[in-house]
């Protein structure tokens, strides 16, 4: 039997009987016939992100604490980060480090501010 002698086969088979024989090679070869999932977007996907951008997203009921995490960690004048805080929802710093980016963010939502990293 030729390939398109087993095509002309299967084109004529019930549901059924299509059923059962993908039953039988699932069980013949140990495959199944299950879809599989593209490989190429999956695998960029599963790529962590070493970097990210820390964004200010929410100050609030403790501004003042707030305030003092924000001068501690980017190094600003009182002045700054006073500025920085109340013009909320503001963009902290980019191309932060993931380690660093988890602290600030750990930190400032201790103080009572809401953080996002993106």
């Amino acid at each position: 039997m030729n390939q398109d002698q087993i095509i002309e086969a299967v084109e004529k088979m019930s549901v059924l009987e299509l059923n059962t024989l993908v039953k039988a090679i699932e069980e013949k070869w140990g495959v199944s016939a299950t879809a599989v999932a593209a490989a190429g977007p999956a695998v960029a996907a599963a790529e962590e992100k070493s970097e990210f951008d820390v964004e200010l997203t929410a100050v609030g009921e403790q501004k003042i604490a707030v305030i003092k995490v924000v001068k501690e960690v980017l190094a600003l004048g009182l002045s700054e980060s006073k500025t920085l805080v109340e013009s909320a929802p503001a963009m902290l710093k980019t191309g932060v480090k993931k380690e660093d980016a988890e602290a600030w963010k750990t930190k400032i939502e201790a103080a009572g501010g809401k953080v996002t990293l993106k």
